[in-house]
């Protein structure tokens, strides 16, 4: 009751919601997941971050180091805005 009064411009005669006051499940509608990144990264347990492999370890490896080839097979996580940026956007039903 107080969205849709707050949401609404008092100009003229004609009233209009700026944004919308319904919920996903009113709206009958639901966001998309990224595919690339359901390809790419999996939610850690706790929900917080996500995790995904390095790219660039699986061929043309005889040039690079071995320095550079241990680094390219690690784990690499998201930090903060990545982990926002997954949730509210890419993924935002979660990837396991």
């Amino acid at each position: 009751m107080f969205l849709t009064r707050l949401a609404t411009t008092g100009l003229g005669s004609s009233s209009r919601a700026l944004f919308s006051t319904t919920s996903v499940a009113e709206a009958g509608y639901k966001l998309k997941s990224h595919s690339g990144a359901k390809k790419r990264w999996r939610s850690l347990g706790s929900g917080n971050a996500f995790k995904r492999g390095k790219a660039g370890h699986s061929h043309l490896n005889v040039h690079k180091s071995a320095e550079r080839k241990n680094r390219l097979s690690t784990t690499a996580y998201s930090n903060h805005t990545q982990t926002v940026n997954l949730k509210k956007r890419l993924l935002p039903y979660g990837s396991n």
